[in-house]
């Protein structure tokens, strides 16, 4: 171990995977590391004996769940926009020929009590019984802009520039209702508050268009896709990935001690005994505890149950999205569902199901209720939170590029846009997503 490499990653969670695939790519010389025995390290993914053993102690679940090998439970369970930036960046790294997706059967949001499918459409916005008859008409003639709108043709910005407008100055323009904004600003553009509204419209515009493009490219119920056997596939294809660029893997080095020299800069990591000199460190919070702070914790309950969510017109795969007004609270609420005959993370006839929040109290099982009652009934449910940290330090003085931890959302979005950010800092490059979108259609139209 005792070389000099360009980078070393600690952890083996997405971000620190994704990362350590694109610098190999880039030709830098990277040692990843990972104090744990396995892979993915806040976002692995446990079989069932795993499970029962992180949450019950043991590891002998009842019988009647299945085979333990069946179940591939996502620690971190998030879906990936079919356009989205994550897949942009997993063609860019060429690791899509190691993954297998197959499209995410719906979409839906929670209004007054009850569960829709997002309308993301002119087409379908006039057929939702989200909005009534008058609504719906206002609603489409935004969808259309949306959809007509061209960033370099002025023509179809109708006179506006969404730089300097907001948001909310954008939609009062179409007299949209409360609740439609709340589905609009939640479900189809993803913010995960109503910050949104006071910034300038073009970002909303740009998120609302890529929901309709990536709905559109598989024709499926929805514009997400997810990996077969779940997201556990993702850190393993990157290692190959980093392998093939002559990267060097060490899973189960514990103790994984930054060192620094005496202006406070890293220089390398000791493990063992064994010290490896490097330029730069890659990781997550929990490799430099005294670099990060706390920012919050997420609240989730993980659940197997023996039927798809009710009211998702029987979806093996689903989101639901419950916008933090519904509820009276800080923060959205997210449904996440998957199966064996969706993406094989479960034996057959068997769902796996998330709730999970920004938590606001101490009480998850209290919190999580609302969602936890929309599944119906569930097999097992177990309940947990987990602290949220971002990075304090500055990278450019010590040369640690520290991740933040992954947040309550069953997509991708938020999680990518930290990764890219990450990469030009460590890099001074803008990473070049201008891919040939086809190369992740693998699979997705089964």
């Amino acid at each position: 171990m005792d070389e000099e490499y360009d980078v070393i990653v600690l952890g083996t969670g997405l971000k620190e995977c994704i990362l350590s695939g694109l610098l190999s790519v880039d030709g830098l010389k990277v040692l990843h590391m990972d104090k744990n025995d396995y892979y993915g390290g806040d976002s692995t993914s446990l079989n069932l004996n795993q499970l029962w053993k992180r949450f019950k102690g043991n590891d002998q679940p009842p019988e009647q769940l299945g085979a333990s090998r069946e179940y591939n439970v996502d620690m971190i369970p998030k879906f990936m926009m079919a356009n989205g930036t994550l897949v942009r960046v997993l063609i860019h790294a060429n690791v899509t020929k190691y993954l297998n997706f197959k499209a995410v059967d719906g979409s839906f949001v929670y209004n007054k009590g009850k569960i829709y499918k997002v309308p993301a459409t002119d087409v379908e916005a006039l057929k939702s019984p989200l909005m009534g008859l008058f609504e719906k008409r206002r609603a489409r003639k935004f969808f259309v802009f949306v959809q007509d709108f061209e960033e370099s043709d002025p023509k179809t910005h109708e006179g506006m520039n969404l730089d300097t407008i907001t948001a909310r100055e954008l939609i009062a323009k179409y007299e949209l209702e409360d609740d439609t904004i709340d589905f609009i600003g939640h479900a189809l553009a993803l913010h995960i508050n109503d910050s949104y509204l006071d910034q300038p419209a073009r970002d909303f515009v740009k998120r609302m268009k890529l929901y309709a493009e990536s709905l559109a490219r598989f024709q499926a119920g929805s514009p997400y896709i997810y990996p077969l056997y779940g997201l556990g596939e993702l850190p393993q294809a990157f290692a190959r990935l980093s392998a093939v660029y002559g990267g060097t893997y060490m899973l189960n080095k514990p103790q994984c001690k930054v060192e620094f020299d005496e202006n406070g800069k890293a220089i390398g990591v000791t493990s063992e005994g064994e010290t490896a000199k490097c330029k730069k460190i890659v990781c997550d919070p929990s490799y430099l505890p005294d670099k990060v702070h706390n920012v919050g914790k997420v609240a989730r309950a993980i659940c197997i149950m023996s039927h798809p969510i009710p009211d998702t017109n029987e979806s093996h795969s689903a989101q639901v999205i419950i916008p933090q007004k519904q509820l009276g609270r800080k923060s959205d609420m997210y449904l996440f569902c998957c199966s064996n005959d969706a993406h094989n993370v479960a034996p057959k006839g068997k769902y796996i199901a998330f709730v999970l929040t920004e938590a606001e109290t101490d009480n998850p099982e209290a919190e999580l209720k609302p969602g936890v009652d929309l599944l119906g009934p569930v097999d097992e449910i177990f309940y947990e939170t987990y602290e949220r940290f971002q990075p304090t330090n500055d990278s450019d003085a010590d040369h640690c590029y520290i991740s933040t931890s992954y947040d309550a959302t069953t997509h991708f979005e938020s999680t990518v846009t930290d990764v890219v950010a990450m990469y030009t800092k460590i890099t001074g490059k803008v990473l070049d997503l201008s891919v040939d979108l086809s190369a992740a259609s693998a699979g997705a139209e089964q």
